[in-house]
């Protein structure tokens, strides 16, 4: 079975794979300049770093983590959609809409980090999901 809204699926898990490294490339250099061990921590969390990793490469961070929150909702919809034969047309547009903001979403956060900018193209992503959701409530029921 084919479906186009597997497309923009695909691109946002390719996405979230290019923060990965990203964050990676910029997380681990901040990390041994800060003189931190990764042989001697124990029992750390993600979030201790905030204290001691400077802001900007904790950015690249918080979005990879963002990408594995909301995202999960989009991809569980678009494969309902995708099942039920309604992720072409419309549906596949708003997804490529969902995906595009995601990834707008992405570089603010990860350069500028201005949370106003940031809120209103999660607020837009937001709203895609929702239709996506309706669409998809309207194939199945």
């Amino acid at each position: 079975m084919h479906s186009d809204i597997l497309r923009p699926m695909v691109v946002l898990i390719a996405w979230t794979l290019v923060m990965l490294g990203w964050m990676l490339a910029t997380r681990l250099p901040a990390m041994k300049a800060a003189g931190v061990d990764l042989r001697t921590l124990v029992g750390t969390k993600g979030s201790d770093a905030d204290r001691s990793l400077p802001p900007q490469a904790q950015w690249k961070v918080h979005n990879y983590n963002h990408l594995m929150e909301q995202p999960t909702l989009f991809y569980a919809v678009c494969t309902v959609l995708a099942l039920s034969g309604a992720g072409d047309g419309p549906n596949a547009w708003i997804a490529w809409a969902y995906v595009g903001l995601r990834i707008v979403h992405s570089l603010i956060q990860a350069t500028s980090n201005r949370v106003r900018d940031r809120f209103v193209v999660f607020m837009l992503s937001s709203l895609t999901l929702v239709a996506l959701t309706l669409h998809a409530a309207l194939a199945v029921f």
